[in-house]
């Protein structure tokens, strides 16, 4: 655990705040004698006083004790010279304006500290929350991965374990299942930890985006094939000639397989999930449609916070990563992720993306 020292807790603001506020009060306590000066007349000293009492508060605000301090100086040297009998001296003959000059400083002074107490709080009421919510995010996350890495390994070895043991005769019709189930295991293992990595990658501004235009049937088959899609378990409404998107065509076809999968795993028999797309205000809008129990209005920002699962628990389900990545691959490819009720009940995820451009569809068929 590491202290923190009294000179960097009084450096809490940045160099160039500071900066800013010492520019501040010099330069604000010049153009205040310039307005205010032609106004001696006009105004008393108890009204100049409250003028520069603003500048100070604002000092503070801007650059920390340090400035505020020195726009009280500057302010009371300002008063006493310009606006206090004799005038253009630091001499002063009215034994109320010295206490009045004294009692600026003072609340001056008083003013700053307050101010400067409060932006510390404020700071370290800050810091807290950000190590409060890393502490909750590495709780969840041990928790959650804690036991969906535990799940496929516990299977891999069992299945490992038994194929080795000399103990037990085992059919091949036996051995090829106890494969498959070590297989599957292991899939979801490596597909844990790709989402774990690149979720990291992206949060940590990592992640390699190559953007271009490509075309968005050709990712979504390919995105399909990944899946390991059946015929007609995902029904297809993509027109052949929409214009472009603009993507990166590897992390974009990974959404797409995201998005189907949680679709097929939440579709009811006899109604598979759909992929539509179109054009709608110069984006493509690819829409993953599904007739499920769909999301509750209230939970539809929860599923894109990594290891929520909004109670869903059954196996292969994740700890919650793929929406979260599906929407932060978006975003860094400029695109959007946004949940929606399918008409009868179910989810759509919109998949929005820039496009080319309407005049640039037909450009598909002469370059096939």
């Amino acid at each position: 655990m590491s202290v923190m020292s009294p000179s960097r807790s009084r450096s809490s603001l940045s160099a160039r705040r500071r900066a800013q506020g010492y520019g501040l009060a010099v330069v604000g306590s010049a153009l205040l004698v310039m307005v205010l000066e032609p106004l001696r007349g006009t105004f008393n000293l108890a009204t100049d006083v409250l003028v520069f009492l603003v500048l100070v508060v604002g000092v503070s605000l801007v650059g920390g004790l340090g400035p505020s301090l020195l726009a009280a100086v500057a302010s009371a040297g300002a008063l006493n010279f310009w606006f206090t009998d004799p005038v253009h001296s630091l001499v002063i003959h009215d034994s109320n304006n010295v206490i009045a000059l004294f009692g600026f400083v003072v609340v001056s002074v008083m003013v700053s500290g307050v101010v400067d107490v409060a932006a510390r709080r404020q700071q370290a009421a800050a810091a807290a929350a950000g190590l409060e919510a890393g502490n909750r995010l590495r709780t969840a996350l041990l928790a959650a991965v804690g036991h969906d890495l535990r799940t496929p390994l516990a299977t891999a070895k069992a299945v490992v374990s038994g194929l080795r043991s000399a103990d037990v005769e085992i059919s091949e019709e036996d051995r090829a299942e106890l494969l498959e189930s070590a297989d599957g295991a292991l899939d979801r293992l490596t597909s844990l930890v790709d989402n774990l990595l690149d979720l990291s990658r992206l949060q940590s501004g990592a992640m390699p985006v190559r953007v271009r235009y490509v075309a968005l049937d050709d990712v979504a088959a390919r995105a399909l094939d990944e899946v390991g899609v059946e015929p007609l378990a995902v029904l297809l409404e993509i027109p052949e000639d929409l214009p472009y998107v603009l993507a990166d065509a590897g992390l974009l076809e990974r959404v797409i397989a995201n998005l189907v999968s949680n679709a097929q795993r939440f579709s009811p028999p006899g109604r598979p999930p759909t992929l539509a797309a179109g054009l709608v205000d110069e984006r493509i809008e690819l829409r993953v449609i599904d007739h499920g129990p769909g999301i509750p209005e209230a939970d539809r920002d929860r599923v894109f916070v990594p290891f929520q699962r909004l109670g869903d628990t059954s196996p292969g389900s994740g700890v919650g990563l793929g929406l979260a990545l599906c929407r932060g691959l978006l975003e860094a490819m400029g695109g959007s992720l946004t949940p929606a009720v399918t008409p009868g009940g179910g989810l759509t995820m919109i998949v929005a993306l820039p496009a080319r451009g309407a005049e640039h569809g037909a450009e598909r068929e002469a370059a096939g």
